[in-house]
């Protein structure tokens, strides 16, 4: 669709109604004009009996679809939205399907003019403007990380992980109270499952936000599961861009990465605390620890170790691959063997670094320093440091624990 060629653009609305205030709803239609005053584009709502009105700056203006016939429309009036706040939202009604797909096509086509580009608005999703979260993340990085993220065969995996998901349900179930009649995000939604368990205990409304084309697939799955989904908002974006119409009650999540905190999904977690968190909201999961010792295994040194002995022929097809040896030696011992193993090869008790999501502030992730001091129980020769992690999710009822992998770094120490 091209951009609006006149200057003002005028819809009908079944009704308006301000949030700031839950008394202020108009009883009359309500007339929703588009227009560009000196080359400011503006939404103006108008009472079509009345002369009062308002206007909202479409630069700083977002849209929210909550359902076929309902949105809401949020602004900052100070022309930058502002992390957590607004200056005003409306919710605002239609009498029909056609009138609310226009208006929204053409909220993205003025706004698009106003701020030079902008995207669908299919359910939740959000106009682009300049992005926080690409400041701090390579674009290649990016894109290949929500790539993979945006795939089904992924999710389908993490949801076989019946350990973990068995987890996250019994976290949301036995704190049925943490989750009836609040508001509820899920930060990083993947498939919806998290938000799909909030609404069944019972929350009032559960946004689902997730940035990659998996959002396109929760929608489906949760549209799938009608008792819940007029109670879940899928919003396409990421957490550093969008905005709420709503402070959270309760943030949701499976932040976790390799040794908790790698793929920088905490960072992320924490920022949706900061934005979106009501005073005293819960987060689910609390706190996270990695914990650590030395471990002695001969047996999976040599597997290491025999892994670059290909390296050490001196005749294939011609060629000497010996003088690499020693960097593949370097290179297959530089790298973390992710896989379970005995207790009873540690050598040491261990210790554990705690992380409260709570607390931690996005800086604090940008480098972590554990200082290491172990007793050793017994002796022998260190390979290497074993780490494994925990989170803890510290509701109103239970405290639930769930352990999470075992991570062994392979360094030949002695």
């Amino acid at each position: 669709m091209e951009a609006p060629s006149t200057k003002h653009q005028e819809f009908t609305l079944a009704s308006v109604t301000d949030l700031s205030s839950s008394s202020s709803s108009s009883s009359s239609p309500v007339k929703a004009t588009f227009s560009c005053v000196d080359e400011v584009t503006e939404l103006r709502f108008q009472e079509s009996e009345s002369a009062n009105g308002f206007s909202f700056d479409l630069s700083s203006t977002q849209l929210f679809k909550l359902g076929q016939l309902q949105f809401v429309c949020v602004t900052d009036s100070s022309g930058s939205v502002k992390e957590g706040s607004f200056s005003r939202g409306v919710v605002i009604k239609f009498s029909d399907e056609k009138g609310s797909k226009e208006f929204c096509d053409s909220f993205e086509e003025w706004r698009k003019d106003s701020v030079g580009k902008g995207s669908s608005l299919p359910n939740g999703e959000v106009s682009e403007s300049k992005s926080k979260f690409d400041d701090k993340i390579e674009p290649a990085s990016a894109k290949m990380y929500f790539h993979y993220y945006g795939q089904l065969l992924h999710q389908q995996n993490m949801l076989q992980d019946y350990v973990r998901t068995g987890t996250y349900h019994a976290a949301v179930m036995e704190n049925r109270s943490d989750f009836a009649g609040r508001v509820v995000v899920d930060v990083g939604a993947g498939s919806g499952i998290l938000s799909m368990f909030a609404a069944l205990a019972g929350a009032k409304h559960v946004y689902a936000v997730e940035a990659s084309e998996m959002a396109d697939y929760a929608r489906k799955l949760i549209a799938g599961n009608p008792l819940l989904a007029e109670r879940i908002t899928v919003i396409k974006g990421k957490i550093e861009d969008i905005e709420l119409p709503e402070k959270a009650d309760v943030l949701i999540s499976e932040p976790m990465g390799t040794l908790l905190v790698n793929e920088r999904m905490l960072e992320t977690y924490v920022i949706a605390r900061d934005r979106f968190l009501s005073p005293n909201g819960k987060m689910f999961p609390t706190v996270g620890r990695i914990h650590m010792a030395p471990f002695s295994d001969e047996f999976l040194f040599v597997e290491m170790a025999n892994k670059a002995l290909f390296w050490q022929q001196q005749n294939y097809y011609g060629v000497d691959l010996t003088p690499l040896y020693a960097s593949a030696h370097q290179g297959y011992f530089s790298q973390p063997v992710v896989d379970a193993f005995d207790p009873r090869l540690l050598v040491a008790p261990p210790m554990f670094h705690v992380i409260d999501f709570t607390q931690m502030k996005e800086e604090q992730f940008y480098e972590i320093d554990v200082p290491l001091k172990f007793t050793a129980s017994v002796c022998g020769r260190v390979h290497g440091l074993a780490c494994w992690f925990d989170v803890l999710f510290d509701g109103r009822y239970q405290l639930i624990v769930i352990f999470i992998c075992c991570h062994t770094n392979e360094n030949n120490m002695t």
